[in-house]
């Protein structure tokens, strides 16, 4: 372990294999990409267990990685997006402007690109309970015919999106 202590007044220290973290606390990007796995494990009702199978882990490494304790490389990354049936970019979308921030206006550049800005409801929204559970009773639904009905029935039902 590097220790470095010419940056600001707290102590920094670099991990082999990982960036610098303050106090050998998780990383908060690492922490958002773990949460962000976390996140589409459970849309898609997979066990950790399960996607620890799939990667050749057990499913204590996955929580790590989902706690952000142990930082994914690229190409666990790379296996994650393929197993989990995502883009890459997924896993760093949603980034807190708190995060953004902290890192610069060039990072926040890079990390949101020419699109829109997320309303913070549909953050909050994503990580309900609630919305998990709709989302899997939805995917339970197997005639593809009366799912198409149940989201056309869910949307009517909502409030009007401007064209």
């Amino acid at each position: 372990m590097i220790e470095r202590s010419d940056v600001g007044d707290s102590m920094i220290r670099a991990e082999p294999g990982g960036g610098l973290e303050k106090e050998g606390r998780p990383s908060p990007i690492d922490v958002h990409v773990g949460s962000r796995i976390r996140l589409r494990r459970t849309l898609l009702g997979m066990s950790q267990e399960r996607l620890g199978e799939a990667l050749g882990l057990t499913f204590q490494q996955v929580q790590k990685y989902e706690r952000g304790v142990n930082r994914v490389g690229a190409s666990r990354l790379f296996d994650l997006s393929r197993v989990l049936d995502v883009p890459i970019s997924f896993f760093f979308d949603d980034m807190p402007d708190s995060l953004q921030s902290t890192f610069g206006p060039q990072a926040s550049r890079r990390a949101t690109g020419f699109t829109e800005p997320q309303d913070s409801y549909a953050d909050e929204a994503l990580n309900r309970r609630e919305t998990l559970e709709l989302v899997r009773a939805y995917y339970r639904i197997t005639d593809p015919a009366v799912r198409k009905r149940v989201f056309e029935l869910i949307k009517s039902m909502g409030p009007v999106e401007p064209s």
